[in-house]
């Protein structure tokens, strides 16, 4: 199933409709019996306020690579392979575990889609909609309650991305370095007219971006708005530089799919713009390494999970040992 266009988001809208429909079929994570400062960890952790999210941990080393879903997709996407394709291959978590210790987690009201198979998230629901910080200040919470040690390195999804920009500017001192993955950028609106942009807030919210459903037996589905009200999450992405620091930006190459009624954007159209937010996204610091997944739709990481392991770990690397990141400028085997 594609994700919605120009959202950037990982779950299509028919995903939320089927949510009406399909009974939840995962069990909750039951309560954290073991560290999850080290060795395979996975489990519910208590941020506070009567509130758990649910963590999964892997791999050994440091800097620690923490893994940020799209909008409405849980981590499942990281580390299942949710296209069936067949033979078993490594996807991101796994891979990066091999180098690194590597975390991610759900936020509330996220699912996986696996054939008709519809999995909430492992987290405890909140009420919908939220906003940016409200992400970021989860996360926050999150790092801190289960002892995983700082500084990271943020790799961020679809939206995801642009989560992992704003907890960068939040906390400039826990990050080191970034890998976006066919992310979304505040860059699309000074890409675009006032009237395309307006347009494009409009097709978004009339495919359900900004709809707040629920999830049977769960909560309510992630809802994030995409026009007036992250107003002030996009701003502040656009108003926060980045420090220096290795920084991988990936782009899709397989145009989305346009649904019928696509408030006149054609696919050439929204896939120059598209590309153009990413390449802009590659000057948010000196020395960025940019790639276009040539085999890839926007979910890079199911499609060729292969790539954005190698562009973390060369941000791993990079970190690690400069020289290997500013003395090189290609990233990542296409």
């Amino acid at each position: 199933m594609r994700p919605l266009p120009l959202r950037h988001a990982s779950a299509a809208l028919a995903v939320a409709v089927l949510l009406l429909a399909v009974a939840p079929v995962t069990p909750r994570a039951a309560p954290p019996g073991t560290d999850a400062t080290q060795g395979d960890f996975a489990g519910l952790v208590d941020i506070g306020g009567a509130r758990r999210l649910y963590l999964e941990c892997r791999g050994t080393g440091s800097p620690v690579v923490v893994l940020e879903a799209g909008y409405r997709s849980s981590a499942r996407i990281w580390n299942e392979d949710l296209h069936q394709s067949g033979a078993p291959r490594p996807m991101v978590l796994a891979g990066v575990a091999a180098f690194t210790r590597v975390c991610t987690y759900d936020r509330p009201g996220t699912v996986a889609l696996l054939g008709d198979n519809v999995r909430q998230s492992r987290s405890d629901p909140v009420a919908m909609p939220r906003t940016g910080p409200d992400v970021v200040a989860d996360l926050h919470a999150l790092l801190r309650a289960a002892g995983v040690p700082g500084p990271y390195i943020l790799t961020g999804h679809s939206l995801g991305g642009l989560f992992v920009r704003l907890y960068a500017s939040t906390y400039p001192r826990d990050v080191l370095g970034l890998v976006l993955v066919d992310a979304y950028s505040e860059m699309l609106e000074t890409l675009l007219t006032p009237e395309r942009w307006a347009a494009l807030v409009r097709l978004n919210v009339r495919s359900g971006s900004d709809t707040v459903k629920p999830i049977p037996g769960y909560g309510d589905l992630e809802t994030i708005g995409y026009g007036k009200d992250n107003v002030a999450m996009r701003q502040s992405a656009a108003a926060t530089p980045l420090g220096p620091m290795p920084l991988a930006v990936l782009a899709h190459s397989r145009p989305f799919a346009l649904p019928k009624e696509a408030e006149g954007f054609s696919s050439d159209a929204l896939e120059s713009v598209l590309r153009a937010a990413n390449e802009k996204l590659a000057t948010l610091v000196p020395n960025a390494r940019f790639v276009v997944a040539r085999d890839s739709g926007h979910d890079i990481h199911q499609d060729q999970p292969e790539l954005v392991i190698e562009a973390i770990r060369q941000v791993v690397v990079g970190v690690r040992h400069p020289a290997t990141w500013y003395g090189l400028t290609s990233c990542c085997a296409k």
